[in-house]
Parts: C-alpha cells; sequence; structure tokens
C-alpha cells in the first residue's frame, strides 16, 4: 500500500530549503493577460452600443470580428467587469445576503428639480494596462455629477467616500441605485438614513430608468476615455476629473436648452404654499464642482 503524500507536504520542503517560513508565504492571484485586457476593451464598447446584450451576442459579435472567444469566456469576462444585460427582470443584479432591498419609488414620478432624485452607478475604465471602477452620483435633473470616485476593486468603500462627497452639496428627497451589493449595504444606506434621504432601488419594470447616467458612461467614455487611453490610475484620476469639471460647467445639454448641468442644477424652485411659484437662481459658487471634485488617492 502506497502512503498518500499530504498535498502541503512540497511547499513546506520548498519554503525549508529557501529558509523562509510556512506562514509568511502567501498566493499571489494570477494577473489578467494582455488578450484578456484587449477583450474586455471590445466588449465594453459593444456594451454601451448594446447594453441589452448577454455574454451569447457579445461573443457572437467578437467571433464575427475574427476573435477565438465563447460565451463562457465573455461571461467570466463580465462579471470581473460588473456588466450585465440590460432587460426586463425582478432583479437588475444581486445583492449580498442579508442586505435589505429598498423599494423602487421613482415609478410614475416626474422628476422637475434639482435635488429632488440623485442616483449612483459604477462603470468599468480600461487603460494601457489593467482597468478600473468609476463610480459617480448625478442629480437626475439637471444631469450635474455630483462627485465621482475610482478605484481598483468592487467594494463599497469607494461608493461611501462618493457619497459623502455629494452630500456636501446638498440633500436630495430620494436616492436611486441598483441593487448591487456595494448599494444596499448598511455602510452605503446608513448614511442616507442619517440625512433623511428616501431609499429606492430599482426593481422589476424599472430597467430602462438608469437610463441618464448610462447616458453619462457613454458620453465619459467616447469624449474622453476611449480618446485618452490612460496609462494608469494618476493619468485616469487626473483626466476625469478635468473632464467632469468641462462636463458640469462648459458642456451645453441639448435637453435643458444648451445650458450646462451647473446652470441647471443651481436653478432651484420653491413652491409657494397659498399657491403659484417662485423662482430664483442661486449664486453660491460651492455649488460648481471644480477639477479638484474628486481629490481621493488611488491604487494605479
Amino acid at each position: 500500500m502506497v502512503e498518500r503524500q499530504h498535498p502541503s507536504l512540497s511547499v513546506v520542503k520548498q519554503c525549508a530549503l529557501l529558509d523562509i517560513s510556512r506562514s509568511g508565504l502567501y498566493y499571489q492571484p494570477k494577473g489578467i493577460s494582455d488578450e484578456d485586457l484587449i477583450l474586455m476593451k471590445l466588449i465594453d464598447r459593444q456594451y454601451l452600443a448594446t447594453p441589452f446584450y448577454g455574454a451569447r451576442k457579445i461573443a457572437v459579435r467578437l467571433k464575427s470580428q475574427n476573435y477565438s472567444v465563447n460565451r463562457k469566456r465573455v461571461r467570466r469576462l463580465m462579471r470581473v467587469m460588473g456588466l450585465k444585460a440590460l432587460y426586463r427582470r425582478p432583479r437588475t443584479s444581486q445583492p449580498a445576503p442579508g442586505h435589505k432591498i429598498y423599494p423602487y419609488l421613482l415609478s410614475g414620478m416626474k422628476i422637475t428639480r434639482p435635488n429632488q432624485v440623485w442616483a449612483a452607478d459604477i462603470t468599468y475604465i480600461p487603460m494601457s494596462r489593467g482597468f478600473l471602477y468609476l463610480v459617480a452620483i448625478i442629480d437626475w435633473y439637471s444631469r450635474y455629477v455630483l462627485s465621482w470616485r475610482l478605484s481598483n476593486t468592487l467594494d463599497a468603500g469607494f461608493c461611501v467616500e462618493a457619497l459623502e462627497e455629494a452630500l456636501k452639496k446638498g440633500r436630495p428627497e430620494i436616492f436611486n441605485t441598483d441593487q448591487g451589493s456595494q448599494f444596499t449595504g448598511e455602510a452605503f444606506t446608513g448614511i442616507l438614513k442619517q440625512h433623511e434621504v428616501r431609499i429606492s432601488m430599482d426593481g422589476k419594470g424599472s430597467y430602462n430608468d438608469n437610463l441618464f447616467i448610462e447616458r453619462l458612461w457613454r458620453t465619459v467614455k467616447y469624449e474622453e476615455v476611449y480618446l485618452k487611453a490612460y496609462q494608469d490610475g494618476r493619468d485616469a484620476r487626473i483626466g476625469l476629473g478635468n473632464y467632469f469639471h468641462f462636463y458640469n460647467t462648459e458642456r451645453p445639454h441639448q435637453s435643458h436648452c444648451y445650458r450646462t448641468p451647473g446652470e441647471v442644477f443651481t436653478t432651484m424652485t420653491v413652491a409657494v404654499t397659498n399657491g403659484g411659484m417662485v423662482e430664483f437662481l442661486t449664486t453660491d459658487p460651492l455649488r460648481i464642482a471644480g477639477p479638484d471634485l474628486n481629490t481621493a488617492s488611488i491604487l494605479s
């Protein structure tokens, strides 16, 4: 009878030969290959054009462009990127176990003024080598980008930082997100509760209501990210900082009669209890975001 060798014995012997501590040896995860990074950039572009495509159809599109790829590989890369096909379904993304899911509050609601509804979402940002995740918080009515953060992981920390920054500029009546674990955790929802903000989460039938921020992602990527091809995280932070300043304060928006999001965001409407409406413009310069909108450091 042959005695079975302990599976970790070879590692123990190697540590002994190299005179290093076994407890100090850790597994180093394999990085994403250059080929996968190229495919991820292509998937990102295709997803922007057809966000309703799942892994199967995206794989077909890539094959038609002579890339050797199958559905399983595309699905794996889409998970890394945090992408899911948009279509009518009970849940738009999966929350973490034990996280509370809040009802969808925007059904049939007309968004008529700034600070009525804010929304947040996360997208994938390609770089020359590697990638980052970008979260942004916008005011739905004005399309004003209140805050943003970059991260190299999909944890909740950078989303919480963006929320804290946004709340320095005002307070919405309702905050809407998808059901991703970054937004359903107590670290994120607890801050909204402290500020007495009503929480809304996308559910069945609301798959198209995140359209404004999806348009923002398309605009940011085609007007900034794809043109610049960031070399690293520092390059991405500087480029996006400059772009969001331009987007908020200089880029006219057709749906707002070619006013900028910053101009529209500062237009506040006050209801008079005895009837009628009074409109006035605020002149608070702090409401106009500058290039230092995102000052958090990141790992590149």
